[in-house]
């Protein structure tokens, strides 16, 4: 292997780690942070998942770069590691949706707590909103710790892919 090519699958490596992993952390713990009611925090996880997710294109990039400087692009292994990294880019644009929707309906409920309750052009209370904003950032929390622990099992799939090269 030339310089460039041990460049190129180090680069790959590099990105991986450092993508893959804050994307992982930041998707876990959202959850938590929903329960908690904590929208600050929150919206800190979700720029942490959309950043790193679009970081994450380039270990798709430099993998493709490095399977083809390597000649080995057309390896069944690859090309499925390949499509389920892109699998996973899918799915956290969905738990990147999640997060916002999420954030909305907290920032709705600490809203509609906030609201007097004397206000007459309101057709529906502020007691009766709150519940429903809350119901809906308890099935996001959902949603997200589910789709998060499928990215999280399909890059350990990629990952044994990546080491064991059947």
């Amino acid at each position: 292997m030339s310089f460039a090519d041990h460049l190129v699958l180090w680069l790959h490596i590099a990105f991986a780690v450092f993508t893959v992993g804050p994307v992982a952390l930041a998707i876990s713990s959202t959850p938590r942070y929903i329960r908690k009611r904590e929208v600050t925090i929150v919206r800190y996880l979700t720029r942490i998942t959309t950043i790193f997710t679009a970081g994450s294109l380039a270990v798709l990039i430099l993998g493709i770069a490095a399977g083809q400087m390597l000649h080995e692009l057309s390896k069944p292994w690859l090309t499925a590691a390949m499509t389920l990294f892109l699998v996973t880019l899918v799915l956290l644009v969905v738990v990147i949706s999640d997060q916002r929707k999420a954030i909305r309906a907290l920032e709705a409920e600490t809203a509609a707590a906030d609201v007097p309750a004397d206000q007459p052009e309101q057709t529906v209370s502020p007691e009766e909103r709150a519940p429903v904003a809350a119901h809906q950032a308890s099935v996001e929390r959902g949603r997200i710790a589910v789709m998060g622990g499928v990215v999280n099992l399909i890059w350990l799939a990629v990952l044994a892919l990546m080491v064991w090269q059947p």
